[in-house]
């Protein structure tokens, strides 16, 4: 059995996604603020974090970047807010996936089985380490290092690093990305791939010029090359 944290100060939204969480045979842990989900998480082995960002004592944006520092467990970020920012803010420090209020909780479950389907497959994966020169990519440990210095990237950034550094070469659209990383059930555009690549680029330059070898190929994506005219 799985088990679940749900992070909600809505006490009738929470136990409502806490009687579908147990149809779909997780155990399910309460949090009505965010220090109480900090204290459930270091205690409890998690599975996967339903994340309210309006809580008190600590906000879900908090909670997920405290969470990401030692932890890759799944987390889908709930909100009553929609505006582009919260959603961009929400991935950026780590979250897998974003939902916003109403929702029904059957869409909630949809999601949940989505990442947890990701995260099995990447799992099953044997080769989970990759180096190119001096750069190294650690899916186990989830981090980069270039010349043995560590690169501060967000989970996404490393998966999405990863896919393009492991296909030297191959051209992935944004919309091959958007559904390799994000997957099929995510309900986002392309600005989310295009967002990430800005900023993994310039987190990787601070470093290297490694940043420079994710290529864009203008009207079709982006590619992992080294070429003599650098974009």
């Amino acid at each position: 059995m799985k088990n679940m944290l749900i992070a909600e100060d809505n006490k009738q939204i929470a136990t409502v996604l806490g009687e579908y969480a147990k149809q779909e045979n997780f155990n399910v842990f309460f949090a009505s603020d965010g220090t109480v989900a900090i204290d459930i998480f270091n205690k409890e082995s998690l599975d996967i974090i339903l994340l309210d960002i309006m809580m008190p004592q600590k906000d879900g944006f908090a909670v997920c970047r405290e969470i990401r520092q030692t932890s890759n467990v799944p987390v889908i970020m709930i909100t009553a807010r929609g505006e582009d920012f919260e959603r961009i803010m929400g991935l950026d420090i780590g979250a897998d996936d974003y939902i916003v209020k109403p929702f029904s909780p059957g869409e909630v479950m949809a999601r949940v089985r989505a990442v947890l389907r990701r995260m099995e497959i990447t799992s099953s994966d044997q080769k989970r380490l990759l180096k190119y020169n001096d750069m190294s990519i650690d899916l186990n440990s989830y981090t980069v290092s270039i010349n043995g210095r560590d690169v501060s990237l967000t989970k996404k950034e490393i998966e999405l690093l990863w896919l393009l550094a492991s296909n030297y070469g191959k051209v992935f659209s944004r919309d091959n990305l958007l559904d390799s990383i994000w997957g099929y059930d995510y309900f986002g555009d392309t600005r989310t791939v295009d967002s990430h690549i800005k900023r993994l680029r310039a987190k990787l330059n601070t470093k290297s010029d490694y940043g420079k070898m994710i290529k864009t190929v203008w009207g079709v994506g982006y590619k992992f090359e080294a070429a003599e005219n650098e974009d």
